[in-house]
């Protein structure tokens, strides 16, 4: 129950520039990575909830919550490019900026006190959800 929790913090950490500077995850991979992170969501959903109500059918279970899962990403990725277009345009991916060679020798920057940068806005969003979804688990 708690593997998709674990995995969106994964993805966070894999598209943290500090982290992984270079080698940080390409939009294709966060993509595929959504989508796995998604079906683990609507596995572990319907697992909770035939569980609490045992006379649910689980693949109407399953179809419900993946109907859901896929207008709330709507309405977020709407929300999101809104709010995007109101921004500066980004730093550009330290992959473009960088020669092979230089990628090939790059490290993380020595461990100190933790950075308090700002949060972007799908971050906070991904953070917001996934505290909901911790405290729905831990709550039922």
């Amino acid at each position: 129950m708690l593997l998709p929790s674990a995995s969106v913090f994964l993805l966070l950490l894999c598209n943290d520039p500090e982290v992984l500077g270079p080698w940080m995850n390409p939009r294709w991979l966060n993509i595929t990575a959504g989508v796995i992170i998604s079906i683990l969501l609507v596995l572990s959903g319907t697992l909770v909830i035939t569980t609490l109500f045992s006379g649910l059918n689980a693949g109407l279970t399953a179809l419900w919550l993946l109907v859901g899962m896929v207008a709330a990403g709507a309405v977020t990725g709407a929300w999101l490019r809104i709010t995007r277009s109101r921004r500066p345009p980004p730093p550009p991916h330290p992959r473009q900026t960088m020669s092979p060679a230089e990628r090939l020798n790059w490290r993380h920057a020595a461990a100190g006190p933790a950075q308090a940068g700002a949060m972007v806005d799908a971050r906070k969003v991904a953070i917001l959800t996934l505290r909901a979804y911790l405290v729905s688990r831990f709550c039922c």
